[in-house]
């Protein structure tokens, strides 16, 4: 009897490690990319930080999905190196020209998706590019708010928003749970029919 309750608890373990263990790897891969170091050395203390965070403080369980799509997360892997390089030119160049400053703004960025850890993933990724920071993320309302630069009009603004939903449907292709996926689909073509009709996205 005392066998079974034992070898119970270790399956039941090893599911939750399971379950965990994408958040996990994220945990190290934000390390990573926050050092902007992809090294032996960055990856071990990536490891050290998230078991100290994981273990040490004891923080609510994260509800995955239980869905990860390789080819989107590969997709959004290789988008968001390629928006680093860009983004750093871009604001290299705005700085560097003589000509005119760039503008900047702080604006609203309304979610689809009603996930702590989709808004997450999606702020700290919009963060991570040249040109735009997190000021204020509202939970309960699903906005995010970010301090951009490079933005003189409303088409300036709305390309930062769109900008900001495509890393959200980005994230949520890879690793969302199908309702997820289906709510970026109605959302997006809700969009569409918006811009077809000459309002606005």
């Amino acid at each position: 009897m005392t066998a079974d309750v034992s070898a119970s608890r270790a399956r039941r373990a090893l599911v939750a490690l399971w379950r965990q263990l994408p958040f996990f790897v994220w945990l190290i891969a934000l390390w990573m990319l926050l050092w902007g170091q992809f090294t032996w050395l960055a990856f071990l203390t990536g490891l050290v930080a998230a078991i100290f965070v994981t273990r040490i403080f004891r923080l609510p369980p994260v509800e995955l999905s239980g869905r990860v799509n390789l080819w989107w997360g590969m997709l959004f892997v290789l988008e968001f190196l390629v928006a680093l390089v860009r983004g750093s030119l871009t604001v290299a160049w705005q700085v560097l020209d003589p000509r005119r400053q760039p503008g900047a703004a702080i604006i609203a960025v309304p979610l689809v998706t009603d996930d702590d850890l989709i808004m997450t993933h999606t702020a700290v990724t919009a963060s991570l590019i040249p040109g735009s920071l997190l000021v204020e993320a509202d939970r309960d309302r699903r906005v995010l708010y970010l301090h951009v630069i490079g933005v003189r009009d409303d088409n300036d603004l709305e390309h930062q928003r769109a900008s900001v939903r495509h890393w959200e449907a980005r994230i949520v292709r890879a690793v969302g749970s199908p309702a997820q996926l289906q709510a970026m689909k109605t959302d997006a073509a809700a969009r569409r029919d918006r811009v077809a009709r000459g309002g606005a996205a």
